[in-house]
């Protein structure tokens, strides 16, 4: 799952038929990419096959926007992702730039920081902003920043609450000691009133939204724009902040290595993303397409 320990594969290679759908939507870490964080030449030849036979693809992830450059140059047509769990529509043919934010408000994520810091003693807080990342003293040196501030929650949220502020796209949450489908489960019992609460990292690490942003919600907008319905999206995703998206999507595949929660949540099942689990059901799905045109 993701990063986390040992990966399993599916058994075999899905089977039976599969329709020719219009989008594909897919997950990134634990996902489309592999451990090393690399897009194998098979999966960047699948992607580009399927662009080219009318199939759009939309990266859909947890990632910010400038973690986006490992996928940038294998986007075709629209150009267009889904970053921070559903916070933001970006153009990477132009470099990142915001097409659509769907902000967490500061005032809310101060309700969660103090219904957390309640709930969960111990738990650090970093504030995902479209201008970057701030973060707690205390919160783990996951990725350093040279250009985060350093804070309290709280002074980083409500330093600015007008409009100039930058639109906070995600509150993330860190403990130490509580297990990470636990922590999940007891941050939404304090919180999953105010905000979206899920997760993504092998580590107690939760990320949190707005009210009812997520990849599945953003994804269904960016569709519906398309005149794209459900039942013609096949989605690919291996954590938590997958499930909405897999439970959207008309088909859905859980990679071999996905969290238990997801492989018993999909439709489908692939194989390992170090084994191309996407290419290879995108491979499948061109492949039954040609055999249906005529002549063929």
């Amino acid at each position: 799952m993701g990063e986390d320990g040992a990966v399993t594969s599916a058994p075999q290679r899905p089977d039976g038929p599969l329709s020719a759908p219009r989008l594909i939507a897919t997950d990134l870490d634990g996902t489309l990419l592999r451990d090393d964080k690399t897009v194998s030449a098979r999966t960047v030849a699948a992607l580009a096959a399927a662009e080219q036979a009318g199939i759009e693809v939309f990266f859909v992830t947890g990632r910010p926007a400038r973690w986006m450059g490992v996928v940038s140059d294998h986007v075709h047509g629209h150009g267009l992702a889904i970053c921070a769990n559903g916070a933001a529509v970006v153009d990477l043919h132009a470099g990142g730039e915001f097409v659509q934010v769907r902000s967490l408000p500061r005032a809310t994520a101060l309700t969660v920081v103090d219904a957390l810091r309640a709930a969960a003693p111990g738990t650090s807080f970093a504030v995902e902003l479209t201008t970057g990342i701030n973060y707690e003293p205390s919160y783990p040196p996951f990725f350093q920043d040279p250009g985060a501030a350093v804070a309290i929650a709280e002074k980083l949220l409500s330093a600015e609450l007008d409009d100039t502020a930058a639109p906070v796209l995600k509150l993330l949450a860190h403990h130490r000691d509580i297990a990470p489908d636990d922590f999940l489960a007891l941050a939404r019992s304090a919180a999953g009133a105010y905000a979206s609460i899920t997760r993504s990292s092998p580590t107690s690490l939760l990320e949190i939204s707005g009210l009812g942003v997520s990849k599945a919600s953003t994804l269904a907008l960016c569709c519906a724009e398309r005149g794209i319905s459900p039942a013609e999206v096949v989605a690919f995703g291996d954590m938590p902040n997958d499930l909405e998206m897999l439970t959207w999507a008309g088909t859905s595949y859980a990679m071999g290595n996905a969290h238990p929660d997801v492989l018993a949540s999909a439709s489908d099942r692939t194989v390992a993303n170090n084994e191309d689990g996407v290419a290879l059901v995108i491979e499948r799905i061109l492949d039954q397409g040609s055999a249906r045109q005529p002549g063929l």
